[in-house]
């Protein structure tokens, strides 16, 4: 039985150094290695997912910029963490910043004590799966590795992490 959940958020090409990259991503990924190298319990990795009609979703409408299109090299897993723990690699593709499916398995996990957070973006993606889970699981201890993680912006990335404490979810 699953006791500890890592979940490793969009840590994919196109938000590290891709189409909407930033040198605060690309300085996580050393850190973001370390975490799941370490992790003891299970890791899942989740990874944005859109097709080549992004452009005609809200999201794209939004934000105009083409990225993680499924298939395409933007579109996967950082080489250097999906190296790491292929033997349990579990991956939830998500088609917008929170992933339902993935809050509905971890409410299925019977023993499940904690779940981390960490990856891209803090401000859109971390925060909604973050939010979404302790929705799913109120009295799951659910937290944040900041050094892990990193915003569309740096100051968009603090204001995360403080609406994620006001909702009871750990800054570590």
């Amino acid at each position: 039985m699953m006791k500890k959940a890592l979940i490793v958020v969009d840590m994919q090409k196109d938000f590290i150094n891709g189409a909407l990259g930033t040198k605060e991503a690309e300085a996580i990924v050393d850190n973001v290695a370390e975490v799941v190298k370490t992790f003891d319990g299970d890791v899942i990795f989740t990874r944005d997912t859109h097709t080549d009609k992004y452009m005609e979703t809200q999201e794209g409408r939004n934000l105009p910029v083409l990225h993680c299109i499924k298939d395409t090299e933007g579109w996967q897993i950082d080489r250097k963490l999906a190296s790491l723990r292929t033997d349990a690699m579990q991956i939830f593709d998500k088609p917008s910043f929170g992933s339902v499916a993935l809050a509905e398995y971890l409410q299925a996990q019977k023993e499940l004590e904690s779940v981390t957070l960490i990856g891209l973006c803090t401000d859109i993606c971390v925060i909604s799966n973050a939010l979404l889970i302790k929705a799913f699981l109120p009295e799951v201890e659910i937290s944040v590795i900041e050094k892990c993680c990193a915003g569309v912006t740096p100051q968009s990335h603090q204001n995360a992490l403080e609406a994620m404490k006001m909702c009871q979810i750990k800054i570590v």
